[in-house]
């Protein structure tokens, strides 16, 4: 990816701004389930975990939609629950631009919901790589369970253990501690 692609001004792909959010997956419309209170929770505490790792090295953001706009597909556009962002890749001098950015997240966490479809749900960590992203993790409330995908693989974790991945070695999670108090 070129420094280019970080300054390009997404355009508009007449995606209504509603809640729950509207993706674009490769032009195709998505709509994002409605959370409920366990995804809520659940986002809260992973958006906590990410940004106390992320120090000054970048952003952390809930329901922060990027743009990923490919030469010769239709664009586009998911809303991870969670999204951190290097300073390297998304400076905060860029101003408008930081608004709409047109890469991916570095690390991209996507919380299951019942109706989520695992075929898109695999469509979206395959765009959310090609276009840049170093990890997606996918947070299974049901399963009390986390699966981080990197470029070494991918690996599930449980209850009792401390999620770890390769892309980042020193963010750690511990599977238990995430899920206490949570209702399955």
């Amino acid at each position: 990816m070129s420094d280019m692609d970080v300054f390009e001004v997404a355009p508009d792909l007449g995606i209504p701004e509603v809640k729950p959010a509207i993706e674009s997956i490769r032009g195709r419309w998505e709509s994002k389930v409605s959370p409920k209170t366990r995804h809520s929770l659940l986002q809260g505490r992973l958006w906590y975990w990410l940004w106390a790792w992320a120090g000054d090295r970048g952003d952390v953001g809930t329901e922060w939609r990027f743009y990923m706009l490919p030469k010769d597909e239709k664009p586009s556009s998911l809303v991870p629950d969670i999204a951190y962002v290097s300073r390297e890749r998304l400076p905060p001098d860029i101003g408008e631009i930081r608004e709409k950015p047109t890469i991916s997240p570095d690390i991209a966490v996507e919380i299951l919901s019942p109706r989520d479809n695992l075929r898109t749900l695999r469509e979206k960590v395959g765009i959310y790589f090609e276009k840049g992203s170093k990890l997606v993790v996918i947070v299974d409330p049901e399963k009390r369970s986390v699966t981080m995908i990197d470029a070494a693989g991918e690996r599930e974790f449980e209850l009792g253990e401390t999620a770890v991945c390769t892309a980042y070695p020193d963010l750690v999670l511990d599977i238990a501690g995430l899920f206490k108090g949570v209702v399955a």
